[in-house]
């Protein structure tokens, strides 16, 4: 099906190790050197990848442990801040109580007084009603002298009636104040026993406290605020402690972070030199197992175009529109999808010849187009399919199309514009699984402008 750049197009074949030893060798040293530099850098470029993945995560690891400490000295400080409102407010509570407590005090005198001017109140009102008493009865003996005096006696017996009258109400009025003046005195005896008494609870015989006086208990409010000030003090001392560890931890995995990042640049650059030797040693005219995949990418790369330019001729899309580069995020995805102008023309065209490169040659995983800035339209079928709301590992493993892959390989694959291009590296498919792969890359032009590369990748 697939064709090789050789002096014909012929059919591939079956294996990887045919299309080698079907090739001609001018030259045996050489070639049994290149193929042993390619398989070296084989092994260079394969323990440079996962030393670089495993780098990537110890530092996204560092990473989120730099950001978790960072929260954490954060709320560490609030809780610091709040120990210190707390200890202030206690210290505030027993002002208060103290100033309670001499209110009460002065409550309490002031109540003694009530009870003294009650008292004399009472007294009062016994005079009262004691004159009244008497008035009574004057009023009762000049009433019966007023009748024995006959007509002459009449207007006295009227006022004498009404004297004994006003005497009777007086009475009755006075005992009245008698006993609202005796209910007031019990309740403020109770109420100045309460705040007076700086006596122990009465106790009962099993040792129960009954009663517990009003200063007893402002007392008791008085201690327990102080075991509030003294608990709050002594857990901001160790929150202090705590939040210093905190800071010092967070600014040595800071460090780690940076001293990853570093060591990740270093062994970006060592997986750079053993890509190039891959390249250089494809690239010398002996074929080596790399050079089937070479080749196919560049012959899919090329129908790939001819799609493309078929279709800006055809009128299903213009050429402005194919290298659309305002991509429109597709709402609730996860991982983050978009849609571009040109999605119906690749959806039409990629999947027939896209689908036959992955049974083309043995141990492809994927054979894709990128635009230049990374950004797959039509995946393959397998990895073409709807997402599911809320499995973004399903997702990620699953659901690749429509979605932009500017990682260094991605980038690097959609923007090569040599005719090739060799890379090693961890490809994630979610939920911590990862897998080895090396891709050859082939850029795709567009009637003289660069639309981006075909990548085609291989276990090895």
């Amino acid at each position: 099906m697939w064709g090789f750049k050789r002096k014909d197009t012929v059919a591939a074949p079956a294996t990887t190790s045919a299309l080698i030893d079907s090739a001609p060798k001018p030259n045996s040293d050489v070639h049994t050197l290149a193929q042993k530099l390619q398989r070296d850098t084989d092994g260079l470029g394969h323990e440079a990848a996962e030393l670089r993945g495993t780098l990537e995560d110890s530092s996204a690891v560092a990473l989120q442990q730099e950001e978790g400490f960072t929260v954490l000295a954060g709320q560490l400080k609030d809780i610091g801040q709040a120990q210190h409102r707390i200890r202030d407010s206690s210290h505030q509570s027993l002002a208060s109580v103290a100033q309670a407590r001499q209110s009460v005090e002065h409550v309490g005198h002031e109540v003694a007084q009530v009870i003294d001017t009650l008292k004399h109140v009472a007294s009062a009102a016994r005079d009262i009603t004691q004159v009244a008493l008497q008035t009574r009865l004057v009023a009762f003996n000049a009433s019966v002298e007023a009748k024995r005096a006959g007509e002459a006696g009449r207007g006295f017996s009227v006022v004498a009636d009404a004297v004994k009258d006003l005497a009777t109400q007086v009475e009755a009025t006075s005992k009245t104040i008698m006993s609202t003046v005796s209910q007031l005195d019990d309740r403020i005896q109770v109420l100045s026993r309460e705040l007076l008494s700086r006596d122990e609870a009465a106790s009962s015989t099993d040792g129960r406290v009954q009663r517990v006086t009003f200063h007893q208990a402002l007392t008791q409010v008085e201690t327990g605020v102080l075991h509030i000030t003294e608990a709050a003090d002594q857990s901001r001392g160790l929150s202090d402690g705590v939040n210093q560890q905190v800071v010092q931890m967070g600014a040595q995995i800071k460090r780690t972070h940076a001293a990853l990042n570093t060591a990740m640049k270093r062994s970006e650059a060592v997986l750079g030199v053993s890509e190039r030797l891959m390249e250089l040693i494809a690239g010398s005219g002996v074929r080596t197992a790399d050079t089937p995949y070479i080749e196919l990418a560049q012959s899919v790369a090329s129908q790939i175009a001819r799609s493309l330019e078929n279709a800006v001729a055809n009128g299903k899309i213009t050429l402005a529109d194919l290298f659309d580069e305002h991509y429109r995020p597709i709402q609730g995805s996860q991982p983050l999808q978009h849609q571009a102008k040109f999605n119906a023309v690749t959806d039409a065209s990629f999947p027939s010849i896209q689908e036959a490169a992955l049974t083309a040659l043995p141990e492809i995983v994927f054979c894709i187009s990128a635009d230049r800035n990374g950004y797959i339209s039509t995946h393959n079928k397998k990895y073409c399919q709807p997402q599911r709301a809320g499995d973004v590992v399903w997702n990620t493993a699953n659901s690749r199309w429509r979605r932009v892959f500017n990682d260094r390989t991605g980038l690097a694959s959609a923007r090569n514009q040599r005719p090739f291009l060799l890379q090693t590296y961890r490809r994630d498919m979610g939920g911590g699984n990862f897998v080895l792969l090396k891709e050859a890359s082939a850029p795709i032009v567009v009637q003289g402008r660069h639309w981006g590369g075909l990548r085609l990748a291989y276990r090895f």
